[in-house]
């Protein structure tokens, strides 16, 4: 451990032991007192206050600097409560049966000493809320002195935001409240399942590899150890099972029972069958807790429910062993979970995995190096796109690709990692893992392929970093030394420390980067030790892809690509906790990558607010699962699009109330762009001669009671960029069932045509007449443009409607706004560009939201599309 680190975890204990939260003074405080008693006694003798009394080196102003900015960024974290939505249950059930009775009478052994654990590396304010959480979560469980009893439920964390822990809290309440079986069923990969098992032997257990471990540490309470039927090195078996339960009689066991299982179809098989050897009927003596982690992932039925998918079966039949049974699935991309049908009752499989009695979801907190962090940022300061990959790995290659050489993109990105292992050391980061992710493929022979490319320049960099990297010429002496000085003028431009101080602390720490296959086939495996940092460039594809953390990321390469929202929000390994090197924390990837990001993290935010007017509101998981399954922006991002694979005719429904669509992709074809003019022009012609009421908001106009059929002939004038796209899954313009929504529903229309700042453009023939709305374009992609931030009006354009109150009272609550609209909004829109003049383009505001019904559109659509989409469902090779 470098002086740094263990000055600043001196300081880091000291302030722990103040009262939270810590003043604006503390943190100052205390490190001018250490800085005094080193000034007083000298750094030999203060070594003597550490538990490492080795000699210390002195620390500068920059250290200083850096650990005070480390500390504050670690104690002022700040993480709100998460949103509980509860299914329609007996009235006569406790709702507060563990945070108001049992907790209290209650000896918390477990869940105190894991509370005691988290305190050790989590801000208080994390553990505080944690705490909390965890309470209305056991709430929402089931007392297990009632008789009989079987509850399905859900958690939705953040993407690598610390679920393990937050399961293995209510793990851990569960075992101190009666829970006697507890099973978590760990992703579908060993390297998952084994990170699993150790992290609860850690939160739990106590124990590993019969050492004391975690919450072990100075426990003597033997008496009171969990018995795990697994461990980190091995899955479930029967043999295992039967030795690690040390003999006993299943039904005397006094002690909590783990199992932590891979999803896996065998595994499940041996549990079932192992505990029908146990008991011949029902178990009555046992309250099982199930946690199913990752669970939208092979959990889900996706054939027809006579005929469930193996691994849902065995769930399923797992759970209706026990009289009494907790169901708890914990994801971070809900989607599949809501998809379950809902009305499938119990059958001779068991019930299906609907979380029918509560949602939670959580909160993350701010020191969360998260999506809207990442992809909303309009300076997109953490993501470098990339275009030089399509020759070495086609969109569509397959497991047979040769590989000749790596992008230009990848080895710079290789550069720019082992540049951020030498920053690291100099930030006193030298005893942390740092590890960068290569997502580039989902075939195992190229990913292996890759590797040995990888491997040869990382070679070629150790030799020459380690032969002239200490040498005053160094520049002068190698071409790998000069890119290396390139990628740092490129991609390090805000560092406190010089090249050279950075290219002489690369020259000691470079022969320890390692390269390391994650896949089915991996020889060596990625391991990150407590007793010496790991410095690996990791390759992989989806065993990379789920839960699986890697330790110290800062470098992603990731060429991976995915309508899908489950799908590519779990290939996301870069999302986590960054502490004290954020900055250094970048992603290659391509632009249309970035940009379906971008979509999925709006829609999700979008949905996440729909949760949390759901709760308000006491609406039902069954409310929630309709909001997402019709939600404009949801498409296909849900796993029961599995079961469309081979479907001659598909439907969809679309739930367009309380959302509004913008044309944020135009064309840029100047016949197409003109003839947009023109439907502006025509329609508005058409309005002025018609039944519809004028008038001016501000330097807008508005029109009222516009009838139907003048904006189902505009939607048919306009031609939409990207109509072929019916579901709007790359656009968000689902074009084909708007044009149904103006059809279908009986009703006259609002329209608006909105002023700006541009030059003046006159409506022919009519007296109307407006400025041009200024807009930038984030890019123009060959024939199409796309508007900055896909954000054709402004926050407030919805509330011309609203009468002068109302409109100042919601402001731009966009949402809100849509609520109080008695009819849908037209809005129109004529742009100036840098590129253009004049742009047309268009949004509808549809009135309504989470208490508008279930009114949805319903549309066949094109099956060629829709397959085409199915092929990237497939699994790695």
């Amino acid at each position: 451990m470098t002086s740094y680190q263990r000055v600043w975890d001196y300081l880091y204990y000291n302030l722990k032991k103040k009262e939270p939260p810590l003043g604006d003074d503390e943190i100052n405080n205390e490190i001018s007192s250490c800085k005094g008693l080193i000034s007083n006694i000298g750094l030999e003798m203060f070594a003597q206050f550490l538990p490492d009394k080795s000699k210390l080196s002195h620390l500068d102003d920059t250290d200083w600097e850096r650990i005070q900015y480390q500390l504050e960024t670690h104690f002022d974290v700040k993480v709100n409560l998460g949103v509980l939505i509860e299914g329609d249950s007996s009235p006569n059930r406790d709702k507060t049966w563990w945070s108001s009775k049992q907790k209290q009478i209650t000896e918390n052994y477990y869940s105190d000493r894991f509370k005691l654990f988290l305190e050790e590396s989590l801000p208080s304010e994390v553990v505080r809320v944690t705490d909390k959480d965890t309470d209305i979560i056991m709430d929402s469980l089931e007392n297990p002195v009632i008789n009989r009893f079987n509850r399905y439920g859900m958690v939705v964390g953040h993407v690598q935001s610390g679920k393990t822990a937050n399961y293995s809290a209510p793990v851990c309440k569960a075992a101190d409240a009666g829970y006697n079986f507890i099973v978590v069923i760990a992703g579908g990969m060993n390297n998952l399942r084994n990170q699993t098992q150790t992290r609860l032997n850690e939160a739990f257990v106590g124990r590993d590899m019969g050492k004391h471990v975690g919450v072990g540490i100075g426990d003597q309470n033997r008496h009171k150890l969990p018995i795990s039927l697994t461990t980190k090195e091995k899955d479930f078996n029967k043999q295992d099972a039967d030795t690690n339960s040390q003999g006993v009689n299943f039904d005397n066991i006094k002690v909590p029972i783990l199992l932590v299982i891979k999803k896996n179809t065998r595994t499940l098989t041996n549990v079932i069958t192992w505990l029908e050897k146990q008991y011949k009927n029902q178990i009555q003596n046992h309250t099982m807790l199930l946690i199913d982690d990752e669970s939208d992932y092979a959990s889900i039925n996706v054939n027809e429910e006579d005929n469930p998918t193996a691994i849902n079966k065995q769930i399923r039949k797992l759970i209706s062993l026990f009289q009494k049974s907790i169901y708890v699935a914990y994801t971070a991309t809900p989607y599949a979970n809501i998809f379950i049908d809902h009305e499938v009752g119990h059958n001779e499989y068991g019930k299906d995995l609907f979380p029918k009695d509560f949602i939670y979801a959580l909160d993350a907190p701010t020191n969360y190096f998260g999506a809207r962090k990442i992809f909303l940022d309009r300076n997109k300061a953490h993501l470098i796109p990339i275009d030089d990959y399509l020759k070495e790995f086609p969109l569509k290659h397959k497991k047979d690709q040769q590989l000749h050489s790596l992008p230009q993109s990848l080895y710079e990105a290789i550069r720019h990692f082992v540049l951020n292992i030498s920053i690291r050391n100099l930030k006193g980061q030298a005893g942390k893992h740092n590890s960068m992710l290569v997502h580039a493929t989902r075939f195992t022979n190229v990913h292996q392929r890759i590797a040995i490319h990888i491997e040869k320049y990382l070679e070629k960099i150790q030799h020459e970093v380690i032969a002239y990297g200490k040498l005053a010429n160094a520049l002068n002496q190698s071409v790998v030394i000069v890119d290396l000085k390139a990628t740092f003028d490129r991609r390090c431009p805000v560092t406190e420390f010089s090249w050279e101080k950075i290219l002489w602390s690369l020259a000691d720490v470079i022969s320890s980067i390692v390269v390391r296959e994650v896949h089915q086939s991996t020889s060596v495996p990625l391991v990150y030790r407590n007793d010496i940092a790991t410095n690996a460039i990791v390759i992989g594809g989806t065993s990379l892809s789920r839960g699986y953390t890697l330790e110290g990321l800062s470098i992603s390469y990731f060429l991976r690509n995915t309508v899908f929202y489950d799908t590519l929000m779990q290939m996301g390994r870069w999302f986590g906790y960054r502490h004290g090197y954020e900055d250094l924390c970048y992603i290659y990837l391509p632009s249309s990558t970035i940009d379906n990001f971008s979509k999925i993290i709006d829609a999700t935010e979008d949905l996440i607010d729909d949760f949390k007017r759901m709760s308000k509101a006491k609406m039902t998981p069954n409310d929630f699962g309709l909001a997402v399954k019709h939600h404009p922006d949801s498409g296909l991002q849900v796993t029961a699009r599995n079961k469309q694979k081979n479907a001659q005719d598909i439907y969809f429904d679309m739930k367009l109330d309380g959302h509004a669509k913008e044309t944020a992709w135009l064309h840029n074809d100047s016949v197409i762009k003109l003839k947009n003019l023109e439907a502006i022009i025509f329609t508005v012609s058409e309005i002025v001669h018609s039944t519809a009421k004028h008038k001016t908001v501000g330097k807008n106009h508005l029109w009222t009671d516009v009838p139907q059929q003048l904006i189902v002939d505009f939607l048919n004038n306009f031609i939409v960029f990207g109509s072929e796209d019916e579901l709007g899954l790359r656009t968000r313009m689902p074009i084909k069932f708007i044009k149904k929504y103006a059809v279908d529903t009986q009703s006259e229309w609002d329209v608006a045509l909105y002023n700006g700042e541009g030059n003046l453009f006159k409506i022919k023939g009519e007296s109307i007449s407006i400025n041009k709305e200024k807009r930038k374009l984030s890019d123009s992609k060959g024939n199409y443009h796309e508007i900055l931030n896909r954000q054709v009006s402004s926050g407030s354009s919805e509330a011309i409607v609203l009468d002068d109150d109302t409109r100042k009272r919601l402001k731009n609550q966009r949402k809100d706004i849509r609520a109080k609209m008695t009819k849908p909004l037209l809005m129109l829109h004529v742009l100036e560009t840098e590129e253009d003049t004049a742009l047309a383009a268009f949004g509808i505001s549809f009135p309504g939201g989470i208490n508008s019904g279930n009114h949805t559109i319903k549309l066949k659509i094109n099956t060629v599309f829709l397959k085409d989409l199915l092929e990237e469902l497939d699994s790695d090779d």
